[in-house]
């Protein structure tokens, strides 16, 4: 793993002169899995505050497995998690809530849920009492609904959406949790190329605008390039490589961790770097 963040990183994610750390979350000599069985043996990372952090990595390498062990959805096997710089074992379950948000992979809602109620389910960790929305909660909501452009659909049925709608109503509630951090696992899978696209300008806009740390699984290189100030490179429950979209999408980073023989040009419209095509390699030591 590279043990330091890229100066050009570096620079382009300046830290808040309020905090002592650059990094919205940090994992130190993490070892997670489930049961018995390990996925990932031990690995350090950083989540840079104030970025699009792209993980990225082959099937099964570990990638929603840190996601989830970062998010305290399953508890990690040993190391650390530091949120915002503390331990989060010593951190309530509501103050976490009130800082991370999650948006798991293909997430379902009960049957005849409107696009309101459900981000509505955001402002849990404020609630008190038997959980009724105060007028501020009502506000965030519809901001958020307003943000993603889901207003329009507040009073429709979540499980009769299109895809790409479902997904903004889910990142909806995410926002209205209204936390500095968003993790996503694979927002983007099953959505086609335009959904994709209008999914990712959406958490660039909140990142942008609202400041979102924003960390993501992605299968896509391409898009992790384009929209990601920052990418985690995984392969085998480690970390290969990490940097900005220049220094992992190269040949020798793709070969490395994909197994690929890649041409890699730069995108005329973005000026990001993009895989315009590859294949497998047949013999890895051919490429060495």
């Amino acid at each position: 793993m590279n043990e330091t963040v890229t100066q050009e990183a570096q620079n382009s994610l300046s830290s808040n002169p309020e905090t002592s750390t650059p990094y919205a979350m940090q994992g130190i000599q993490l070892k997670i899995g489930y049961s018995q069985k390990t996925i990932i043996p031990e690995m350090s990372v950083r989540i840079p505050r104030g970025a699009i952090t792209s993980i990225i990595g082959p099937n099964g390498c570990g990638k929603s497995t840190l996601l989830k062990g970062l998010a305290r959805i399953i508890p990690v096997q040993s190391g650390t998690v530091l949120l915002e710089g503390k331990p989060m074992k010593d951190m309530p379950t509501k103050m976490i809530a009130r800082q991370l948000a999650l948006l798991p992979q293909g997430p379902e809602a009960p049957a005849g849920l409107s696009v309101r109620e459900l981000v509505s389910f955001g402002r849990y960790p404020y609630q008190k009492g038997f959980g009724t929305l105060s007028k501020k909660d009502r506000e965030i909501v519809e901001e958020a609904m307003r943000a993603t452009r889901t207003d329009m659909l507040a009073d429709r049925a979540v499980d009769q959406l299109s895809g790409g709608q479902r997904q903004r109503a889910w990142i909806a509630m995410a926002l209205a949790q209204d936390t500095p951090i968003i993790l996503l696992d694979e927002p983007t899978t099953y959505l086609d190329m335009a959904h994709q696209l209008e999914i990712l300008e959406l958490l660039q806009r909140l990142n942008r605008e609202k400041k979102k740390t924003i960390a993501l699984v992605i299968h896509d290189l391409n898009l992790a390039a384009r929209f990601s100030d920052y990418l985690i490179a995984m392969k085998d429950g480690e970390i290969l490589h990490e940097g900005t979209a220049e220094q992992i999408m190269t040949p020798s980073v793709l070969r490395d961790v994909f197994s690929l023989d890649a041409l890699v040009e730069q995108d005329p419209w973005t000026n990001k770097p993009t895989m315009i095509s590859y294949r497998l390699l047949k013999d890895e030591n051919q490429s060495k």
